[in-house]
């Protein structure tokens, strides 16, 4: 199989993520070009909520020791990233060392190192548009599901240990139940509410 490097995400698989996943929301909530080392990765979000949570990244953790950069080009959004906690060398699906949020617009960079779990927030009015240096290329990889990245913990609790909610127009953070324990927080200045 050759490699494409467009992919849709679809509304239908964001709903393995989603704060409220039987409401409504766009066909497509983002769009994936992948460039491998010798391009930029582009991924461009759609703008809205569903169920009252902003559009986002499926969110993944990679596999061995990869960092990734982003920069973001248009729009502005959330950057949230965590890291799980480990017992005899395994990650805890559901527990958390350290959860941080940070605010991004265009212009902003974000690092995302190893071993940290990362998504995207669209939480403005239009695109979000953002590149990264991630190195998906080769026949054994698909720009839909990289095989360097792992997305099945991210499955199993529904998403992070946050989502990002429009409350009173703004965003703002609401606690996944599905997380036993979360050790570490940065808000980055955003609220957290309770529903």
């Amino acid at each position: 199989m050759a490699f494409e490097p467009f992919a849709a995400r679809t509304h239908e698989k964001m709903q393995d993520v989603l704060l409220s996943p039987d409401s409504p929301g766009p066909s497509v909530h983002y769009y994936m070009i992948r460039g491998g080392s010798t391009k930029r990765n582009v991924t461009i979000l759609e703008s809205g909520t569903v169920g009252g949570e902003y559009i986002k990244t499926y969110g993944h953790y990679h596999i061995g020791k990869l960092d990734e950069t982003y920069w973001f080009v248009g729009g502005e959004g959330v950057v949230l990233q965590q890291r799980l906690v480990e017992e005899n060398g395994v990650p805890q699906a559901d527990k958390v060392e350290e959860f941080k949020a940070a605010v991004v617009k265009a212009g902003d960079s974000a690092y995302m190192p190893p071993g940290h779990g990362h998504l995207i927030v669209n939480t403005g009015k239009t695109w979000m548009v953002m590149m990264d240096d991630s190195p998906v290329e080769g026949a054994g990889d698909s720009a839909s599901m990289p095989g360097h990245a792992d997305y099945e913990m991210v499955k199993k609790m529904r998403g992070f240990a946050y989502y990002v909610v429009e409350r009173g127009g703004k965003p703002a953070l609401l606690k996944n139940p599905l997380y036993k324990e979360v050790k570490k927080t940065d808000f980055g200045g955003l609220s957290v509410v309770d529903a």
